[in-house]
């Protein structure tokens, strides 16, 4: 039988593994831009991976131009404890469009996408260019394609959900959207969604003493996420866990009439 799990799948040989891994590529993305087959020796530059046998995580990052600076895909999944697929980080990027160095700071040492140091220049910005937390460069929007494709890798593995891990505030917000339902964080969400609220814990703290804290952020996904990612709620965005059944949406809403 082929295997179920991420760790399965990284003791077959590199071939085998790659051709499995690659099956979770949207279609649509290899079309845009027009590459060559990901199996064949062209191909085998643009798409690279960390998948160590004995491993139970891979990383995956697809570029669109051998020596670009960054993937226009880049993918970080691992096995749960019950060996589910768990979507760690999942990052569309627009090759064209500009990019904001938040990921580093100026001397080059790495951000970890603002959650180890803030390059807080490139970070205001970006928020003002209409980025949002983490964003080196605009989206892509394909995510309703991407999770398309990824549920048929799921379904290939013998699964009927997945799990992701929404970094930020906005992320978990979007995978609402797209069908997902909470295993942990629902009530942290409502919370936050209560708190901006006029009158709430976090709408008083939307002073405009920064680009990151306008009063305008109550009312806008985005622009919450930035003040979040500021430190307005005290303490990280964690703690949050999400899946999502193949096939099906959850209809579940946190931020009922509150737009991007």
């Amino acid at each position: 039988m082929p295997p179920s799990t991420i760790g399965g799948i990284n003791l077959l040989p590199d071939p085998e593994k790659r051709a499995i891994y690659a099956k979770y590529i949207p279609q649509v993305l290899l079309e845009k831009y027009s590459l060559p087959p990901l199996t064949s020796a062209a191909g085998y530059n643009l798409l690279q991976f960390r998948f160590a046998t004995g491993s139970t995580d891979v990383e995956m990052r697809l570029y669109h131009k051998v020596d670009f600076p960054d993937p226009i895909l880049y993918a970080h999944l691992t096995d749960t404890m019950n060996g589910q697929i768990h979507v760690l980080l999942y990052i569309l990027n627009d090759p064209d469009s500009q990019r904001y160095n938040v990921d580093k700071m100026p001397d080059g040492s790495p951000t970890r996408f603002g959650t180890l140091k803030r390059n807080l220049e490139a970070e205001a910005q970006a928020c003002e260019a209409g980025l949002a937390p983490g964003q080196v460069r605009r989206g892509l929007r394909m995510l309703g394609q991407a999770i398309e494709a990824f549920e048929g890798f799921i379904v290939a593995l013998g699964h009927e959900m997945y799990f992701v891990e929404p970094l930020y505030y906005h992320n978990a917000v979007i995978f609402e959207r797209y069908g997902f339902s909470y295993q942990m964080g629902k009530r942290l969400m409502e919370s936050i969604h209560t708190g901006f609220k006029p009158g709430g814990d976090l709408h008083t703290q939307l002073d405009g003493s920064n680009v990151f804290r306008k009063p305008e952020a109550s009312e806008s996904i985005r622009k919450r996420s930035w003040a979040i990612h500021d430190g307005i709620l005290g303490e990280p965005f964690t703690n949050v866990t999400m899946y999502k059944r193949v096939g099906k949406a959850a209809g579940v809403s946190t931020t009922k009439d509150c737009k991007w």
